[in-house]
């Protein structure tokens, strides 16, 4: 039987799927992602999340790093790994997903073992900034709710003595 506290991050996980940001590169080209894209995260999420019921461990989805490396690409040109490593997870989401055909001169199908392995590192990293980001968020949300909780009860509690 899980305890109490797993249960809670269960459910954060699963409501994180819905309300954690996408995580795109700083330099402002976040608002230009495709709305396409934005559904692919969320069908993502959710599918990571069902794998992680199976006891596979959590990442950040193929449609997370696509949207992230394609705000990098706008902000600045990118080395020959990370190009081939947007082409590929460009390809497979935009085959995933089937909304735009990648043309066959820039469709990359496989990666080295090195590419494949730093494109896990960023999966990984997305996945641990955005679990970062929700965890900071409760922590706001439940101190908010403990201090609003100590103001109702000094304002119901009468004061017994007054200086």
């Amino acid at each position: 039987m899980k305890r109490n506290t797993e249960v809670q991050k269960d459910i954060s996980d699963i409501a994180g799927v819905f309300t954690d940001p996408i995580i795109v590169s700083p330099g402002g080209w976040g608002d230009t992602l495709p709305d396409w894209l934005k559904q692919a995260i969320t069908l993502e999420r959710l599918t990571e999340n069902v794998r992680s019921l199976r006891g596979e461990p959590m990442t950040g989805t193929d449609a997370e790093a696509c949207a992230y490396l394609y705000t990098a690409g706008l902000e600045a040109p990118m080395d020959g790994d990370w190009s081939e490593i947007y082409l590929y997870i460009s390809t497979e989401v935009c085959r995933r997903h089937k909304q735009v055909d990648m043309p066959a001169d820039i469709a990359v199908e496989s990666l080295s073992d090195y590419r494949m392995g730093r494109l896990l590192d960023l999966k990984r990293w997305i996945f641990n900034r955005r679990t970062q980001i929700r965890q900071e968020h409760d922590r706001a949300d439940r101190r908010e709710r403990k201090e609003q909780e100590q103001a109702r009860q000094s304002a119901e509690q009468p004061a017994l003595f007054k200086f």
